[in-house]
């Protein structure tokens, strides 16, 4: 498994690092989290198979994401950070631990990664009440979103699916809560 592959210490601050294999969401700061291993593994799980698929994710964070992302069998990930500085811890985790073939960008995740497009799957890492409509331009037929959508205080884990005629095809998967989406 993709989670066993990739040491989430690598990805936290060093005052939290002891916790690192707790299952719950880790503060990272500026009042961002890396979420709870469980989690990471749902959303991985609900992307399979994830073999030689270009992926985005919004919201990179501390880069733990992206790194499972890439363990699980994604060509490549690009990785979207509003916050400067985390987008710089992004970029230092994901090379202290040996992950290639990310590209981590610090700019606004609504807008997406267009010159990159399209994706085979799309992962928001934070709570958005709908799916920006420019991520859902940049998604490949037969493609995927994953997003916690809903209210600050709880989300529904949402799969869309789409499908070749351009349609989308939406599954629910649980509820979830995530810090909310910059913008």
């Amino acid at each position: 498994m993709a989670l066993r592959r990739v040491r989430r210490e690598l990805f936290l601050p060093a005052l939290v690092r002891p916790f690192a294999y707790q299952n719950r969401p880790l503060a990272i700061g500026f009042g961002q989290t890396c979420s709870q291993p469980e989690m990471v593994g749902a959303m991985v799980a609900a992307l399979l198979p994830l073999s030689g698929a270009r992926v985005l994710e919004v919201g990179a964070g501390s880069g733990y994401m992206a790194a499972v992302l890439r363990a699980a069998g994604a060509l490549e990930v690009v990785t979207l950070e509003l916050i400067p500085e985390l987008a710089a811890i992004a970029r230092h985790n994901l090379s202290r631990a040996g992950v290639g073939n990310v590209e981590v960008r610090c700019q606004d995740g609504r807008r997406g990664a267009e010159d990159r497009a399209p994706f085979q799957a799309v992962v928001i890492s934070a709570a958005t009440e709908t799916v920006p409509e420019a991520l859902l331009g940049q998604v490949a037929a037969g493609g995927t979103i994953l997003a916690p959508l809903g209210a600050p205080e709880e989300q529904e884990l949402v799969r869309l699916r789409r499908g070749v005629g351009g349609g989308w095809q939406r599954e629910e998967l649980g509820l979830c809560r995530f810090v909310p989406l910059l913008d």
